[in-house]
């Protein structure tokens, strides 16, 4: 029989069965019904071409075909246990590939990141360069992207889409404008960037005025270093927290969502 054929579910089920004596209590165990159980234990039986119970006045019993197979195949799922302990191992509990936007890692990922790491010394960091690395090829466990939604990734919003025009004291009123933030009509921008980073360096150099999200310039806000011209307002884009389902299932991924979320 070829691995791709074998019925691993199939096989599963008579584990539990055999262990139990009992298709109800193995029903219980698997969270499914008796009859799930039987019908799995009979096509099985249909597939080996054997019998695997007897049914007798003390209930049910293993047949010498049953008996003969059931040591290796328990000793198989042991295998598959240590496989895949071996797997996840393989990945690090203590070092982290992640990819964000080069701005928001200078005003608002790197302090809450060393906060993490104060707490839990152990931890390295690895940040990789674009919010759009593709998480198989750079090896990343969790992505922060300034986006709409998650996309077909996991994900988690941030903080509401909220948005703010912002300058210092002495700017000119002069627009700033970059692809994530449409200027409004009839307004003119001296200065055109590619990114929010070159948008947020230049009204911090004083060139001028720029719509930016407000979870980016929230603390810029705060001390001073910046003011609100307008807003904040809702917008269409927030930082999300973003991965793919294996990896977001990852403890050491969730134990840095939590933290970044609280």
């Amino acid at each position: 029989m070829k691995r791709t054929h074998l019925p691993l579910n199939a096989l599963r089920v008579f584990d539990a069965a055999a262990r139990h004596l009992s298709f109800t209590r193995a029903a219980d165990e698997l969270a499914v019904t008796p009859a799930a159980v039987g019908q799995q234990i009979r096509a099985l039986e249909d597939v080996l071409g054997v019998v695997l119970f007897r049914r007798t006045s003390k209930g049910l019993e293993l047949t010498d075909e049953a008996v003969a197979g059931l040591d290796t195949l328990r000793e198989g799922f042991l295998r598959f246990e240590e496989s895949v302990q071996a797997m996840q191992a393989g990945q690090s509990s203590y070092s982290y590939a992640i990819a964000a936007p080069h701005e928001f890692w200078a005003t608002w990922l790197a302090p809450r990141l060393a906060a993490f790491r104060k707490e839990n010394p152990e931890i390295r960091y690895q940040l990789i360069a674009g919010e759009e690395v593709d998480f198989t090829e750079a090896n990343l466990d969790i992505a922060i992207r300034l986006a709409e939604g998650p996309g077909d990734l996991e994900g988690l919003q941030l903080a509401p889409a909220m948005r703010v025009v912002v300058a210092t004291d002495s700017a000119p009123d002069d627009w700033i404008a970059w692809p994530g933030a449409p200027l409004p009509d009839g307004a003119e921008a001296v200065l055109q960037v590619g990114n929010a980073a070159q948008a947020l360096a230049s009204v911090r150099a004083g060139l001028g005025k720029a719509m930016l999200p407000l979870l980016l310039v929230e603390e810029l806000l705060a001390d001073g270093r910046l003011k609100a011209l307008q807003g904040p307002e809702p917008g269409h884009r927030a930082y999300w927290l973003v991965a793919p389902r294996p990896q977001w299932r990852q403890k050491k991924v969730r134990q840095l969502v939590e933290f970044l979320m609280a």
